[in-house]
């Protein structure tokens, strides 16, 4: 049942000028973090951990739930789901077969090292697999 009265227009939330600022400030924030971690490039000093990631994660979230484009996280998002779902195979196939491996190792960059590419090889495959994944979501939005 719509929480909605018959006949009443629903309710949308619309930014007035006050919200700007926070927004603004949250926006600058998020490129901060991003340029923090293009400065520290390999080898890396310091590692962003789970904290780092996982609100950057949200905020790619709370952004695609902002502009209506929920469905095309997963695509934005391909490696990073690449990555979660070579963990799932991984769990699933090692339980099904009693003890043998899909990957050498997972997450998948992880099986990458072990085959004996270098990290950096890896990581620069990982962004041109990223960056196709993003310009395939952009190519689907419409253009006004």
């Amino acid at each position: 049942m719509s929480t909605v009265a018959q006949g009443a227009k629903p309710y949308y939330f619309v930014p007035q000028p006050s919200h700007w600022p926070i927004l603004g400030s949250c926006a600058l924030l998020l490129m901060g973090t991003g340029a923090a971690f293009w400065f520290n490039s390999y080898p890396a000093e310091i590692f962003m951990g789970d904290v780092g990631s996982l609100a950057l994660g949200a905020a790619l979230g709370i952004v695609a739930i902002l502009i209506k484009q929920e469905l095309l996280l997963p695509i934005v998002g391909g490696v990073f789901v690449l990555e979660a779902l070579s963990v799932v195979l991984q769990v699933g196939y090692f339980k099904a077969t009693s003890g043998k491996r899909l990957f050498k190792m997972a997450p998948l960059h992880h099986h990458f090292e072990l085959i004996g590419w270098s990290e950096p090889k890896v990581i620069t495959r990982f962004v041109i697999v990223a960056i196709i994944f993003a310009l395939s979501a952009m190519a689907t939005l419409k253009l006004r």
